[in-house]
């Protein structure tokens, strides 16, 4: 996901470099969402593995 974000942020770059305001503004702005969802998701996964803990599986018999 973060591959994405790197992506729209380049096109923005170069289209910001090339004159493109409008195409830049919009790649921004995607690149933003897609950060807030990554961080979000990122965020849920770390609080969830330290409430599980560090073994998923069925304990010793």
């Amino acid at each position: 996901m973060l591959g994405w974000v790197v992506t729209f942020l380049v096109v923005a770059l170069i289209a910001g470099v090339l004159g493109f305001t409008t195409v830049a503004g919009a790649a921004i702005e995607i690149a933003k969402v897609i950060f807030v969802v990554f961080l979000v998701l990122f965020l849920v996964s770390l609080v969830l593995h330290l409430v599980r803990g560090r073994g998923t599986g069925p304990g010793p018999l």
